[in-house]
């Protein structure tokens, strides 16, 4: 009977895990604020630590970040660290939830140079006049329904020789394989560069050209 029950809950949790994949990529399903800790447990922690991340990300002091989809601030607060205190780094996410969250650990670590911004990285608009040298998109790319549209308003934010950034992390429900990835980043106009870990945890660093490099399709 206890074999029975473990069974019958891990067919329940996958058919849960396909459903919420499949509606994700009909609407925007992102994690919701209430779950925000499945964002920095243990596990994440151990396949993509936060200052793991950072080091591929290569955010130097002097620059201007744009974290999209920065939940409630795993990557953003050691982000604002790595860079001087009069360096910006733009907080982006959808759910006022997860500002709100992101804005009570800001006043607690009394970080200032993180910018938090509602904002859907998909809209034609979304941070208009805004340029950046970095941007990273951690287990956030297959949250966005019309994932093309975001990469190319991330590609109009970055200066040119600006660097996109891509982690994605299995059994995440929106987990983007590695060629979806270098895909959709090569329809955008970037070049992709660096790449890090395995199949099902990795991150993918793209270039954006800066008028003398041209995109030759190859990573």
């Amino acid at each position: 009977m206890k074999t029975r029950s473990v069974w019958w809950l891990a067919g329940g949790l996958a058919l849960a895990w396909l459903g919420w994949r499949l509606s994700s990529r009909r609407r925007q399903m992102p994690c919701p604020a209430w779950l925000a800790w499945i964002l920095e447990n243990p596990l994440t922690e151990a396949v993509a630590a936060a200052e793991v991340t950072l080091d591929r990300i290569g955010l130097q002091p002097g620059e201007r970040g744009l974290d999209v989809g920065c939940g409630p601030g795993r990557i953003a607060l050691p982000a604002a660290q790595r860079v001087s205190p009069t360096d910006e780094i733009v907080a982006v996410d959808v759910q006022p939830a997860m500002l709100a969250r992101l804005q009570e650990r800001l006043a607690a670590a009394g970080v200032r140079n993180v910018i938090p911004r509602q904002s859907d990285i998909a809209a034609p608009d979304a941070l208009a006049g805004e340029q950046f040298d970095r941007a990273w998109l951690v287990t956030v790319l297959g949250e966005i329904p019309d994932r093309q549209a975001a990469l190319r308003n991330v590609y109009r934010l970055l200066r040119p020789g600006g660097v996109l950034s891509i982690t994605e992390i299995f059994p995440d429900p929106h987990y983007q394989r590695r060629a979806t990835v270098l895909r959709l980043g090569r329809e955008a106009g970037f070049i992709p560069t660096q790449r890090w870990g395995a199949a099902l945890a990795f991150t993918q660093n793209f270039v954006r050209p800066d008028g003398a490099e041209q995109a030759d399709g190859h990573a």
